[in-house]
């Protein structure tokens, strides 16, 4: 049973919208910062049978389908475009952690990196 990536990915995205959307009212009265959950836990909470995202296998070419959107992969694409859609984009704190990291090492290790 395999879930079509890219539908995955749109419906993430839409519970993570709706997440911020909803923490904005309780974000402003009680000062919170809004974090949303990992990738993989977002995508714990989706039903894949009831919107539809499980591929269809086509036995002759062994490429997988998707009725929703129309993608045509096989297993492997089907595996690049998922970890290409759930990795996690670099922000500005994470670029401050690396040249923090990079600072505190000696410099021997700097020469060689």
């Amino acid at each position: 049973m395999v879930n079509c990536p890219e539908c995955v990915s749109r419906e993430v995205s839409k519970k993570r919208k709706q997440l911020e959307a909803d923490f904005k009212a309780e974000e402003q009265e009680e000062g919170f910062e809004f974090r949303a959950p990992p990738y993989r836990e977002m995508e714990d909470g989706i039903d894949f049978e009831g919107l539809g995202l499980i591929m269809k296998l086509d036995p002759a070419t062994k490429h997988f389908i998707c009725k929703r959107c129309g993608l045509y992969a096989t297993r492997e694409q089907v595996s690049d475009i998922r970890y290409k859609l759930s990795r996690k984009e670099s922000t500005k704190s994470d670029k401050q952690y690396d040249y923090l990291d990079w600072w505190q090492k000696s410099k021997k290790d700097k020469d060689e990196s």
